[in-house]
């Protein structure tokens, strides 16, 4: 598993091959489980092969069509891609070189902050190449802007070194692995993944909209999974907000070769 979004009735995960060559999209109906693999409808095949790492979904409408955009942690002109979709066939739409300073940079993770009638607000958090990365970044789209550059803005850090899950801080969290985010536009909450081995954590950052500096995240909100189920790893990729529910993928091992039980899941008792 890697990306995630939950829209309105179904769920969206991307799973990608070792050696980022090809990616596929599922959808899953959230009332039951049920689980279809997309098409990509310019080749009629089940994969593409230009989404890289994949490493999350943003859902959104550029006014006309239901659409994708998959941030790749690429940064060769294909670092924030566009599908447009209908049902479980879905189509390129754009490719967008994103640039800081003029430069380029990579992004992991990406979340919709808003948008008005022309334009889509995203939220980047960056991929730097390692789990170094604690910059957010904005970026306005237009809805039907075409392939080419897109300008990224810093908007703030987080300390995530200092950051409490279950009332204390995690001593190895520089060796955690980042993922993709979260965001719940209702409330202003960022959900930052982190996973480790068989552990998982999703750190909670308040008023994020329009905050700036370095920022902290919430000491009495936070969520922490260890796993005797799957000793080998439990790693959340992502996670969404979804009909009262937090909902998140995650990759599932009882051992090293394990590739059975890669799955989506919700917190119970908890509404975001």
């Amino acid at each position: 598993m890697q990306g995630f979004a939950a829209g309105d009735t179904y769920l969206y995960c991307a799973k990608i091959n070792g050696a980022e060559t090809k990616q596929i999209i599922y959808r899953a109906r959230q009332s039951d489980g049920t689980l279809t693999q997309m098409k990509n409808g310019d080749t009629n095949k089940m994969f593409a092969t230009y989404l890289g790492h994949a490493n999350d979904i943003v859902l959104a409408n550029d006014g006309t069509s239901s659409c994708m955009y998959i941030p790749t942690m690429k940064n060769d002109g294909q670092g924030f891609v566009k599908l447009r979709y209908s049902g479980t066939t879905y189509y390129h739409a754009a490719d967008y070189d994103l640039r800081y300073n003029g430069e380029p940079i990579r992004m992991g993770g990406a979340e919709l902050l808003g948008k008005d009638t022309d334009n889509l607000y995203f939220l980047f958090f960056e991929w730097p190449g390692d789990n170094t990365g604690h910059s957010f970044y904005k970026a306005t789209v237009e809805k039907n802007q075409p392939s080419g550059i897109v300008n990224v803005t810093h908007a703030f850090d987080i300390d995530y070194e200092n950051a409490k899950v279950n009332g204390s801080v995690i001593d190895n969290i520089s060796a955690y692995r980042h993922q993709g985010i979260g965001y719940k536009a209702g409330t202003d909450r960022l959900y930052v993944p982190m996973t480790y081995d068989n552990i998982s954590v999703i750190l909670v950052y308040d008023n994020v909209s329009q905050a700036s500096g370095t920022i902290m995240a919430s000491e009495d909100l936070s969520f922490r999974i260890t796993s005797k189920a799957f000793p080998t790893l439990f790693e959340i990729e992502s996670c969404d907000n979804a009909n009262g529910k937090l909902w998140f993928s995650c990759n599932r091992k009882t051992d090293p070769d394990d590739l059975e039980h890669d799955a989506i899941c919700y917190f119970k008792e908890y509404t975001p």
